[in-house]
């Protein structure tokens, strides 16, 4: 008699191959809120973001300590949603080291029951995220694909469930090599990661041929020159906004500044009042 399969967890349920979902990546607890609150059904966090908010360099191990307080509290603020993070190269070297990391710094929190059909799980030993991103770079420093591979292989071993998405570094630290990005994936997918992340800027056909090479879900950065529709096409099946949205808030702030200093009255239009931001912490 066959033992049947395990439930697939929800958060591995979005990434459908043609059917991207987006991936608001919020920098505190009020922005992952509003994204949540705006239908996004799950939430992520930027590490620019989180490191601008400390004064640290995007990458830094020193990081580890805010994201992980952010993550508490965006699970706090909602419990029942899925919450992915940016987890770095894992903030350490070791395998082993990584798996005690993420145990300690992402403790599931006590939360009451929820109905069925419910998001999240009461059991003990559940983290309190849904998924993590670890990646193959470190400071900016391509590393060799076997440091990744036996990260991702701890971290599924001790948390089956955890969607962890093996990043790609190749296209982002300007080694444009399709060939060694596909030898990486092929490693990480061997090692037991539930989807490979490329972050740059990538052309479509490059995209597309990492798709059709790649036996897991795909996920790429939004794009300026490509539209859902576009990325649907060729397979995508997750995007992410990564720093686009923190970047953009800053942006639209030092435009607002830069508008009141030359004399013009406020610009409001198109702005959240203070009480529906307010509210949102309330």
């Amino acid at each position: 008699m066959s033992t049947p399969s395990a439930p697939i967890p929800t958060f591995h349920r979005l990434h459908r191959p043609g059917e991207p979902f987006i991936l608001p990546c919020a920098w505190d607890v009020a922005s992952a809120r509003l994204f949540a609150e705006a239908g996004h059904p799950a939430v992520g966090t930027t590490s620019l973001g989180v490191a601008a908010g400390i004064g640290a360099a995007d990458e830094d191990r020193e990081t580890l300590t805010a994201m992980a307080a952010l993550i508490a509290n965006m699970r706090r603020a909602l419990p029942e949603g899925l919450l992915t993070c940016d987890f770095e190269d894992g903030y350490s070297d070791d395998p082993k080291g990584v798996v005690d990391i993420l145990r300690r710094s992402f403790p599931s929190l006590p939360a009451p029951a929820v109905a069925p059909g419910g998001h999240r799980a009461s059991s003990e030993g559940v983290l309190a995220v849904d998924g993590i991103n670890i990646e193959d770079s470190a400071r900016g420093r391509l590393l060799p694909a076997v440091a990744l591979a036996g990260k991702v292989n701890a971290i599924k071993d001790e948390f089956p469930d955890l969607f962890v998405n093996a990043r790609i570094d190749t296209y982002w630290t300007g080694q444009d090599n399709l060939g060694d990005t596909l030898d990486r994936m092929r490693r990480y997918v061997d090692s037991g990661a539930d989807g490979i992340f490329v972050p740059g800027d990538l052309e479509l056909n490059v995209i597309a041929g990492i798709v059709d090479a790649c036996p897991l879900p795909v996920n790429v950065l939004a794009s300026p020159r490509f539209s859902l529709e576009q990325l649907a096409d060729v397979g995508v099946a997750r995007i992410s906004t990564g720093s686009l949205l923190y970047r953009t808030a800053v942006s639209m702030a030092l435009q607002s500044l830069e508008g009141l200093a030359s004399g013009r009255p406020a610009q409001t239009a198109n702005v959240l009042s203070y009480f529906a931001v307010s509210d949102v912490d309330s």
